[in-house]
């Protein structure tokens, strides 16, 4: 039997699992970008972020990592890119509970479920003009992450994150 078939088989294989398979890698790939907000919140600070509101303090009260990005998105050709690379992230191992679809525009939840609880939430919308996602891990319950989802609460949080450690916050300045 020939080896060639098994080594182009292998082959496929292997290049499929490569690209942005990770939020780490996308997160890494991308932070230095130019016109991209950035924001890894440390453990410490996730206790600010719990007094927005008490849906905010029943769902960050449980978080290990909570990240946040946003980025240019202003060609047809960039938001493909983008939308590919959420695709690939998300895959098959994350489970859509919204997805809303508009040419190249995108608003999608996913999580990624062990047992009956969620381990991992990323929201991802694209408007054509900027993307951007929200990161979740930790042990979530999943009625209120399907309501959050249904509600928009995901947006406004991310929203609420911009300004509390986006970078015209004080405090936040870089030194000169």
């Amino acid at each position: 039997m020939s080896r060639f078939p098994i080594f182009i088989f292998l082959l496929a294989i292997l290049s499929s699992c490569g690209g942005y398979n990770s939020i780490d890698n996308f997160y890494n790939d991308h932070k230095n970008d130019d016109q991209v907000t950035a924001i890894r919140v440390p453990q410490f600070m996730l206790a600010m972020i719990s007094e927005i509101s008490p849906e905010m303090k029943a769902l960050v009260g449980n978080t290990k990592d909570l990240r946040f990005m946003q980025f240019p998105s202003a060609t047809p050709a960039r938001s493909q890119y983008l939308n590919a690379q959420m695709n690939g992230i998300t895959g098959s191992s994350f489970i859509e509970v919204f997805r809303k679809n508009d040419e190249l525009k995108r608003n999608v939840v996913s999580i990624r479920e062990k047992r009956n609880s969620v381990k991992e939430i990323l929201i991802y919308n694209n408007d054509n003009l900027s993307g951007s996602f929200l990161y979740f891990n930790g042990d979530f319950d999943p009625v209120k992450v399907r309501e959050m989802a249904k509600n928009e609460q995901f947006t406004k949080f991310g929203e609420n994150i911009i300004s509390q450690f986006g970078p015209t916050t004080r405090g936040t300045q870089p030194y000169n």
